[in-house]
């Protein structure tokens, strides 16, 4: 048996590595693929080995989702912030001492969970019924916090509503999710980046291998008292649980990088343990071990946090070796030609996996991404597409 979880745990390192790098795959549609193949072609292997699989790939992919975020300007829904205080430090020479905050916040939560895994495991069934009923009106409250944090706070509302309404029309388009989730993300937060980059014929720099320096005290405590906060409020990412433990404590742009690294991998992790203490799925990757396992045993707990301790120490050295490699590649790569490829990618891989409507959902996030953009406003803001469809739904 530990030789299968071995192998299951190196499958899953390799195969979160592949979707890490590539623009459009998601760890979703690997699990969905593994979910429908246990059924039928995998029938008979222990679902175990499925869970070690699931979580080393998420855990890896979390880690490594940073550096075509950075460096290629295309994030998901995890690392669209990161995309902008990273993508600033890659034009001035910096991008491997950005990728690597990102990789040490993911690295410091791994052992941070180890402390605060099996405490949260008895506090939160406690909590969470007296938690429920408040979600939409707590996202409320978030939202508006947020807003006022900014100093356009007409132009942070605008911004907020119009790419809610957006978020509210597309996600009635379809029934799934995943389709959605990508023209609309990739729209808003990628492509309308790599449109600027391209019209502005940015070049990017020789990148420096400059180990990053910070004081991680305050944005790890951040990390740890915000992250929870992803268990009970739906459609609530890691970019704005990183925005809300920027109000805890008060974070630069290279803190806010560690920080939002440590709220992703934390974020995943909860996601499993709400699995096993709510039976609520707060990620696909949850949700894929769900339909495999149906719910979690104690022993299967156990077993995930170990693999998630072991697949995040490999994938912090295994983000050191690809990133120092991206970072001696980019600089000698004509940035905006690099852009356009990219883009077409995208399209590609968006009319392959949303057809031609998720090309239209495309095109108009595109251009919403890109209005925003050029207002004076946080790029946070757009992540009102998941936020304000989420509480209509809780309300109504």
């Amino acid at each position: 048996m530990l030789l299968e979880i071995i192998l299951f745990l190196i499958l899953g390192i390799f195969i979160g590595t592949f979707t890490g790098l590539t623009p459009g795959v998601h760890i979703n549609l690997i699990g969905a693929i593994l979910v429908s193949l246990s059924a039928s072609v995998f029938f008979g292997i222990n679902p175990l080995y499925f869970v070690v699989f699931i979580v080393a790939m998420s855990i890896t992919h979390v880690f490594v989702d940073f550096i075509p975020s950075i460096f290629l300007g295309c994030p998901d829904t995890d690392t669209v912030l990161s995309s902008l205080p990273g993508h600033i430090l890659l034009k001035n020479g910096k991008g491997y001492e950005a990728i690597m905050l990102t990789s040490y916040g993911c690295l410091a939560s791994v052992f941070i969970l180890i402390l605060i895994f099996f405490p949260l495991a008895m506090l939160i069934p406690k909590i969470y019924h007296l938690i429920n009923k408040a979600i939409p009106y707590l996202l409320i409250i978030v939202s508006l916090f947020l807003i006022a944090s900014e100093k356009n706070k007409f132009g942070a509302l605008f911004a907020f509503v119009l790419t809610g309404i957006l978020g509210l029309i597309t996600l009635n388009i379809f029934n799934d999710s995943d389709k959605v989730l990508l023209p609309l993300l990739s729209g808003l937060f990628g492509s309308s980046m790599l449109l600027i980059s391209i019209r502005n014929k940015i070049k990017i720099p020789k990148q420096k291998m400059t180990k990053p320096k910070i004081k991680f005290l305050k944005p790890l405590t951040a990390a740890v008292i915000a992250s929870p906060l992803s268990v009970f409020l739906p459609a609530l990412g890691s970019g704005q649980i990183a925005i809300i433990g920027t109000t805890i404590t008060k974070t630069n742009s290279k803190e806010f990088l560690f920080l939002l690294g440590a709220t992703n991998i934390l974020a995943m992790s909860f996601s499993f343990l709400a699995l096993y203490t709510i039976s609520k799925t707060r990620t696909g990757s949850a949700a894929a071990i769900q339909q495999i396992l149906g719910s979690i045993s104690p022993r299967a707990l156990i077993l995930i946090l170990i693999i998630i301790v072991i697949s995040g120490i490999a994938s912090f050295f295994l983000v050191k070796i690809l990133v120092k490699f991206a970072s001696e590649v980019i600089g000698r790569t004509d940035y905006t030609k690099l852009s356009i490829i990219i883009l077409s990618f995208l399209t590609l891989m968006i009319l392959i996996f949303s057809g031609i409507i998720g090309l239209i959902i495309f095109a108009v996030s595109t251009f919403t991404g890109i209005y925003v953009m050029l207002t004076d406003v946080r790029k946070t803001n757009m992540m009102g597409c998941l936020i304000l469809p989420t509480i209509i739904l809780y309300l109504f």
